[in-house]
């Protein structure tokens, strides 16, 4: 059990640094670029995504943490583990791109391709254990209303 808390706490700890670096990116341009943006009906207020992301952040890493306590020398264990790592780099990326760059619709194609990806290692997160699927569902819901969020501005700006 402690062996597993640690792992919960390392994998926590690397998606809020992750996740704190990708707000870099969204803090240079969301009080200036973003509010120039038409945004469709159902945009939710900014202050709601520090909290949003904050909690699926955690819960991001607390089901990586489980699935790693279960052994690197499992082969589904290395395959649902090279997905997280990979969809949390697209997670990354969205952000450097949407933000950063100013580029909606390349941005759509990542979220897009975050949104496969994450779909895939939910898949593989069930392999090794059931309760780590399930900790990142409320995030793929999330990513599929940032992904539509993605794309009607794009659609109602570009």
């Amino acid at each position: 059990m402690k062996k597993k808390a640690l792992y919960i706490a390392y994998a926590v700890s690397i998606c809020l640094v992750i996740g704190f670096l990708s707000s870099f990116a969204t803090q240079s341009s969301v009080n200036d670029w973003f509010t120039t943006l038409n945004k469709p009906s159902f945009n939710p207020p900014s202050w709601l995504f520090a909290p949003v992301w904050t909690v699926l952040y955690i819960m991001m890493g607390v089901a990586a943490g489980i699935v790693w306590a279960k052994g690197l020398h499992h082969l589904w264990v290395q395959t649902a583990l090279y997905h997280f790592g990979f969809q949390l780099m697209l997670n990354a990326s969205w952000s450097l791109v949407f933000f950063g760059l100013k580029e909606p619709f390349l941005a759509l194609l990542i979220i897009i391709t975050l949104v496969i990806v994450l779909s895939i290692t939910i898949k593989r997160f069930k392999v090794v254990s059931t309760t780590a699927a399930w900790l990142l569902v409320p995030y793929l819901l999330w990513v599929c209303f940032a992904t539509a969020l993605n794309y009607k501005l794009w659609e109602l700006n570009y």
